[in-house]
């Protein structure tokens, strides 16, 4: 809590220069990327599925492809990105002081961080929820038996709050021993020195993979608390903010209309005049958005569309094997939705 309240001072302390940058940037973030000739994307230090760069500095992930999927709409190439791996501690003032252009670093949206740190989130895509890691030789099959418990914790987070809620709510005591990042609490679950480990379920997953026998630890059935993922922007600049989240819609629409990376070149032949809108053969539905008519093909043909994007990083076909759940699509048993290009 106390890292929580750190984070709002710091962006009061920042609020007047915050103001000013955005004043005087108006509508200019997209002139600016184009003027640096790539996208500055804030991502995780090294969160398996969502942000990770391997041994040659090659970042794949959910929140990745997504960066990817923005650079290719606005420069036809997805690889004209700059990746910035931030703590939890400095991702939102990162993004205030203008260091990266978007943050795309499974960061929960709340009221407070719109309202009181100045930035906006452009959509969810992915839908969380905390929960509790342990080891198998625990006996413990839920979190409600982790009374007296210790749990370790990553400082800067929703999870630090959540996890005092928990508790609190059901009378039951614990200690957060708590860290300035996720390799440093995960190390030290792993090495004995907490019960317990807490971050939303997805971190659990990603997280577990790197213990040294993952197959001794399991998740917990309960989710404490709503956790909707997503990338955040700027306040102050309406189309860069446009730009951010249709990238988003775009990925859910490609999936529902069926059109994905494989056959997004044949789909600009088809008669249905949905698709012809969206991939830009009828229409210049980029214009809004200082974006060419071809926008969402540059998106699909460099990335995929949203569930490709998640079965290779985190589903089925990642060594993570997430479960779609709430975010297949709205059509599918989730509430993966997105308005349509029209």
């Amino acid at each position: 809590m106390k890292a929580i309240a750190a984070v709002l001072l710091t962006a009061v302390a920042l609020g007047a220069a915050v103001t000013g940058a955005q004043a005087q940037s108006g509508s200019k973030t997209l002139e600016q990327v184009k003027q640096k000739g790539f996208l500055t994307c804030g991502t995780n230090t090294g969160l398996a599925g969502f942000g990770l760069p391997d041994d040659k500095g090659n970042w794949t992930g959910l929140d990745v492809d997504f960066c990817r999927g923005v650079a290719a709409a606005i420069f036809g190439d997805g690889t004209k990105v700059k990746f910035i791996p931030l703590s939890a501690k400095d991702r939102f003032t990162a993004l205030q002081s203008g260091e990266i252009d978007v943050l795309a670093r499974n960061g929960t949206w709340t009221q407070s961080r719109e309202a009181e740190l100045g930035l906006l989130w452009a959509g969810v895509n992915y839908y969380d929820g905390q929960g509790f890691m342990v080891r198998k030789k625990l006996n413990v099959s839920s979190a409600l038996e982790l009374s007296g418990a210790s749990i370790c914790v990553q400082q800067g987070t929703t999870t630090e709050l959540n996890m005092a809620d928990f508790f609190r709510t059901k009378s039951m005591k614990y200690e957060a021993v708590a860290f300035q990042n996720i390799d440093e609490a995960v190390k030290a679950y792993d090495s004995g020195r907490c019960d317990a480990y807490t971050t939303d379920a997805s971190g659990l997953y990603s997280s577990r993979l790197k213990l040294v026998n993952p197959d001794e630890h399991m998740v917990l059935p309960e989710i404490i608390s709503k956790e909707p993922l997503g990338p955040a922007v700027r306040q102050g600049d309406d189309q860069w903010f446009n730009i951010v989240r249709w990238t988003h819609y775009a990925m859910i629409n490609a999936e529902e209309l069926g059109i994905t990376k494989a056959n997004v070149d044949e789909q600009v032949k088809t008669a249905n005049p949905e698709i012809k809108r969206f991939l830009g053969v009828e229409g210049d539905f980029g214009k809004g958005l200082g974006l060419p008519k071809e926008w969402a093909f540059r998106i699909i043909k460099a990335v995929g569309n949203y569930g490709e994007a998640f079965n290779r990083n985190v589903g089925d076909g990642s060594p993570l094997k997430i479960k779609r759940g709430l975010n297949a699509l709205w059509s599918q048993g989730g509430i993966q939705y997105a308005p349509s290009v029209r």
